[in-house]
């Protein structure tokens, strides 16, 4: 059982981590609860995610099925126990864009309200 004295570690995943894991990192950097990380699956993602990663966060959030997918193909052991949420956010936004940012706040809110 995770400490609640301790911030909530979040890992954020998509392709590039350029625009939509990228701003949910974002979203978090100056709050006291969580921690937060991003990734992406792709060879020429700007952090390109491993099993450290995986290893280091509480719970796992990617923006497509696809993601998912790719992480349970190449990291499945280091998944086992580690809950994997698919926000179902498409590769339409730029980073920082408002509207990423609302919807982001928005679907987050269902899985973290204890935390934020």
């Amino acid at each position: 059982m995770p400490d609640p004295e301790l911030p909530t570690r979040l890992l954020f995943i998509c392709s590039q981590n350029r625009w939509r894991s990228l701003t949910a990192e974002e979203l978090f950097a100056q709050h006291p609860r969580v921690q937060a990380r991003s990734a992406g699956t792709e060879a020429g993602a700007r952090v390109r995610v491993t099993a450290g990663h995986l290893g280091w966060a509480e719970v796992i959030f990617v923006m497509e099925k696809r993601h998912a997918e790719r992480l349970r193909a190449k990291f499945g052991d280091a998944l086992r126990g580690k809950p994997l949420i698919n926000l179902r956010i498409p590769d339409e936004y730029r980073h920082g864009d408002p509207a990423l940012v609302a919807r982001l706040r928005a679907q987050l809110l269902a899985y973290l309200e204890p935390q934020i």
